[in-house]
């Protein structure tokens, strides 16, 4: 699951109402999937617990193994630093968990690079509302891609063995 966070109030990075909404979402196709491991993305701009360290603490789901990789700034660093995570343990077939807004840049993302290292994906949106501005994000996202993605398979090429 790709991490979504900003600054707080108190300054410390917090991961947002609507990154709780979709562990919850994770939390209850996990249950039904009868997954064996969950594993979180997301960085910290402030040094403090990084998006995948609370999503990982905010986790009630079922007893699964919960990895974290607490790097990834972007969602194309999501799917090239979990993917080694996921590959190491041999698994085959994941499911990511997003946002409505987020959609196409993870399926993107995940499905380029994790289909192009045979592991077959799935997208799972979350049922949220989303707001404007997180549209607006996505939206300004875009243009980027295809730097974000040269970036990401670069990425994965120096972590191979």
């Amino acid at each position: 699951m790709p991490g979504q966070g900003a600054l707080g109030p108190d300054g410390s990075h917090r991961i947002s109402e609507s990154c709780l909404l979709v562990v919850a979402e994770a939390e209850r196709l996990a249950e039904r999937l009868d997954a064996q491991l969950v594993v979180f993305s997301g960085w910290s701009s402030t040094g403090g617990a990084s998006e995948a360290e609370q999503m990982r603490d905010a986790w009630r789901g079922p007893p699964v193994e919960l990895l974290v990789e607490t790097s990834a700034r972007f969602t194309a660093e999501n799917a090239s630093r979990t993917l080694p995570l996921l590959a190491e343990r041999g698994i085959d077939e994941a499911v990511v968990v997003c946002s409505p807004p987020h959609a196409l840049r993870a399926r993107l993302f995940f499905g380029r690079l994790y289909r192009a290292r045979g592991i077959a994906v799935r997208l799972r949106v979350a049922r949220i509302r989303p707001t404007l501005r997180s549209v607006a994000w996505e939206l300004s996202a875009l243009p980027l891609v295809p730097f974000q993605l040269r970036a990401a398979r670069a990425d994965l090429e120096r972590s191979k063995p």
